[in-house]
């Protein structure tokens, strides 16, 4: 069964070139949409999020074997078009968001167990999905946080980090947040950070030392070079540090700054302290958990999922699938705050 008006063809961008040069690596091209298997959902796509990590996947840096031509993106929001005939729990014109290698693309077939049903087809709902997850699974699983402990969340005011400092809030956390703006000190203090710091105007080093002298118990950290030199110092008897990425590094040919670990064992072994990594994707069986709580916690007024759709950038607002290059280079422009998220626009709507 499906709904009308279904085309033959899909527009999606392919990674054709392996580098971390966004725009050079991706061509798109149109494509015949699959045939249905019988637990298949055709999802035509209204949203879809901007990640740090786009740019190493399409360098290569998750599966070095990959070669092209494979497809780009990570996540989307959309609506059920049509499905198989053996699904069940779903309706024609259903909003679920799904996260899948190959979502920048303008319809998706996925599997009906993977995706995550939701109450509408909004923007707002894609950070939940990679940015909100990791924050969400990460500080829970990896980082367990308790009540009363010094949080410390690296780039705070991205996709990730605000939920990041939002999640450890609400489970009774002091947070520090680290971002480099006037404007975003102020953004993080409007989502209950405790102590924003603008790194390019204060010492962070010198703020952690002289404010938390008892030491951080859990960093969450996504920028690494010297960020992660900085928070692995600050540790307390203890602490852990929860690496989630080093954005700082990802555009240069290493994909990452190097960072002396000589003296790793002689740093964490005094606090029994600990460096613990973090990849989403090793963590399936608490998506659905912890995707519906944060959707409960949004319907209720309890978090904030803030968007930025390009509204600000010379090339923005993002609508369709053209767009997207722009909204990578947005995101390392350093200027975004929030997730990014490009708009497909519903051609349907966009007639009445």
């Amino acid at each position: 069964m499906a709904t009308a008006r279904i085309p033959s063809h899909l527009r999606k961008l392919v990674v054709h070139n392996i580098t971390n040069k966004f725009r050079d690596a991706v061509k798109t091209v149109s494509v015949q949409i699959p045939q249905l298997g019988p637990t298949d959902l055709l999802v035509k796509t209204r949203f879809v999020g901007i990640n740090a990590s786009d740019i190493n996947y399409t360098a290569g840096k998750y599966d070095p074997k990959k070669k092209p031509p494979f497809d780009a993106g990570f996540e989307g929001v959309g609506v059920v078009v049509d499905m198989g005939d053996a699904c069940k729990g779903f309706s024609l014109g259903q909003p679920v968001g799904y996260m899948k290698y190959g979502s920048f693309a303008d319809y998706v077939v996925l599997s009906a167990k993977t995706v995550f049903p939701l109450p509408e087809a909004k923007a707002e709902y894609v950070p939940c999905l990679v940015s909100g997850l990791t924050a969400a699974v990460s500080l829970d699983k990896v980082g367990e946080i308790k009540s009363g402990e010094t949080v410390l969340v690296t780039a705070a005011a991205g996709g990730t980090g605000q939920f990041a400092v939002q999640l450890a809030k609400n489970a009774g956390c002091h947070v520090i947040g680290t971002c480099s703006t006037d404007d975003k000190v102020e953004f993080l203090k409007s989502i209950g950070c405790d102590r924003p710091v603008n790194y390019k105007k204060e010492n962070l080093n010198e703020v952690l030392k002289k404010e938390y002298p008892r030491g951080i118990d859990v960093v969450y950290e996504s920028v690494g070079g010297e960020m992660f030199n900085i928070a692995l110092g600050r540790l307390a008897l203890h602490g852990r540090l929860i690496v989630i990425g080093f954005i700082s590094g990802y555009e240069t040919d290493l994909g990452f700054i190097p960072t002396n670990l000589s003296t790793l064992p002689q740093r964490i072994l005094p606090k029994s302290a600990s460096v613990r990594g973090f990849f989403l994707f090793h963590h399936y069986q608490h998506f659905k958990k912890h995707f519906q709580n944060m959707i409960s916690l949004i319907s209720a007024g309890n978090l904030k999922s803030i968007v930025d759709n390009g509204r600000h950038w010379p090339t923005g607002p993002f609508r369709g699938l053209d767009s997207v290059p722009n909204a990578v280079d947005y995101l390392y422009s350093g200027k975004s705050v929030g997730k990014i998220v490009v708009e497909f626009p519903d051609e349907e709507q966009s007639k009445l």
